[in-house]
């Protein structure tokens, strides 16, 4: 059959799956890549390939066989230099080559915005030994944050109160790395009202590029990796539209040699109308889950369509809806799932999403919960209640 454009999907978790969907309603053909097998995209795409991310040689080796018309990472961790070559030579890689090597690493990102762009951020400093993270903490004071530059879904984070949590700090950072940099962020902890991820796209307008924003989403974190979200997020006027100029001057940064064209989830921490900056991802964002409860084109639509050249409306609406995280808490390969019936049927709104991962181990995400309300109180309440019901209950 004919295909509207082939993507060469990097990176197969429950973003990829869902975008891939997205992407397949729109008529392409999707090549799922991960480095197991079974992995969610893999699932529901055209074809698949199973390498690490990391390894250049398979990377590219997977480029000249599919000669894909868009290079789509949906994870950090990638070869991102091989990225940049590929782009050279022709190949879309989304948003840009540029955008993946900035964001693999968070204090590449992190120089951008504070010290290129002059966006507001933290007190931060970075450490590669015990010593320099003393000497990070004692920059940022405490209680400071100590991260990975390079993880996913907030692993390796930890909050330290007082120097005697430092090493502990720095033992579960490294642990928890991706990648081969041995380097941590020490960043002061920001005593924030609130923080929100501003879905921002970067697409094709009548009249040139144009940047389009959805309403700003809530969420609340637990070791540094989300476990609800709602959305719209209640902000003043004023905290909206610095968070808005932000993110359109930071994407707009990220464009290099591509095109810029794409969804990215960029964070903020909000005091009063204070706005800080702390995070973008040029893709879907876990928070963004909420979407496909409260949108009528949900994030992984409009990354879809942005990449594809298709139209995006000018304004986006949410109504209110939250999402709420189903964890596993040990390891196991023999699993199954229950109390569904029960979860949907709490109302007319009620949705869960498996994401069909082979493996669980504690903390592990390996579902949704959905929900709408008359408000995001109550849709967030209805999320806990749907993802409390579903069970995983491991026969070995």
């Amino acid at each position: 059959m004919p295909f509207t454009a082939t993507i060469l999907l990097l990176g197969s978790g429950e973003l990829g799956r869902e975008f891939t969907i997205s992407a397949k309603r729109l008529g392409a053909r999707v090549i799922a890549c991960d480095a197991y097998e079974g992995a969610p995209a893999m699932q529901v795409a055209d074809e698949c390939e199973v390498f690490s991310m990391l390894d250049g040689e398979a990377l590219r080796a997977a480029v000249i066989k599919h000669q894909p018309d868009h290079i789509v990472p949906e994870i950090e961790a990638i070869r991102t230099e091989v990225l940049a070559d590929l782009e050279d030579e022709g190949f879309n890689v989304i948003p840009s080559a540029r955008a993946a090597q900035l964001t693999m690493n968070r204090d590449a990102i992190r120089d951008l915005a504070a010290d290129e762009l002059g966006l507001v951020t933290s007190r931060y400093r970075y450490a590669e030994t015990f010593e320099e993270v003393q000497a990070g903490a004692a920059h940022t004071g405490f209680p400071c944050v100590i991260k990975p530059v390079m993880s996913s879904s907030g692993k390796g984070q930890s909050k330290v109160e007082d120097e005697a949590g430092l090493l502990e700090a720095w033992d579960y950072a490294c642990a928890n790395m991706r990648g081969d940099r041995a380097r941590v962020i020490v960043e002061e902890f920001i005593a924030f009202d609130y923080e929100i991820t501003l879905l921002t796209v970067r697409h094709a307008g009548t009249d040139g590029d144009v940047i389009t924003f959805c309403p700003p989403i809530g969420h609340r974190q637990e070791r540094g990796d989300y476990q609800e979200s709602w959305q719209p997020a209640a902000m003043s006027d004023a905290a909206l539209a610095d968070a808005q100029a932000m993110a359109a001057k930071v994407v707009e940064a990220l464009q290099g040699g591509g095109r810029g064209w794409g969804l990215f989830g960029v964070e903020f921490f909000v005091r009063g109308d204070e706005v800080i900056f702390s995070e973008l991802s040029p893709r879907p964002h876990d928070t963004g889950m909420v979407t496909l409860a409260s949108q009528r084109l949900t994030e992984f639509d409009l990354h879809a369509r942005a990449i594809l050249g298709l139209p995006i409306p000018a304004s986006i609406a949410a109504r209110p809806s939250a999402s709420a995280v189903i964890l596993a808490d040990r390891e196991s390969v023999d699993f199954a799932f229950s109390g569904m019936e029960d979860a949907l049927g709490v109302d007319e709104s009620a949705d869960v999403r498996l994401f069909g991962k082979p493996v669980t181990r504690p903390y592990r995400r390996m579902g949704v919960a959905l929900a709408n309300g008359g408000d995001t109180q109550e849709a967030r309440e209805r999320a806990a209640k749907i993802a409390r019901m579903v069970r995983i209950d491991y026969r070995s």
